[in-house]
């Protein structure tokens, strides 16, 4: 534990911060399961929506600071061509 104030309020912050980071990663993978789920399912419709509902969720993480630009572009493409392939 800090003995410096200015350093024990960071530390409060920080952990703050930490839990509605981890909170939101745990959407955005709970939006790729259900992406996950509809292609499995073979619809094209649904598989479609969970798509840009996913897409939507990891460009917002790239906002607010979660995940790295090239990490959302890595999903974003591997999903893609998932979503392609089942045509």
């Amino acid at each position: 534990m800090a003995n410096i104030k200015q350093q024990i309020k960071r530390d409060i912050t920080n952990s703050k911060k930490n839990l509605l980071n981890s909170a939101f990663d745990s959407s955005v993978k709970t939006a790729k399961k259900a992406f996950e789920a509809a292609l499995a399912s073979g619809d094209k419709a649904q598989a479609t929506e969970a798509y840009k509902f996913f897409c939507k969720k990891l460009d917002k993480s790239v906002s607010k600071g979660v995940h790295t630009k090239q990490y959302v572009a890595r999903q974003k493409s591997r999903c893609a061509k998932a979503l392609n392939a089942l045509a």
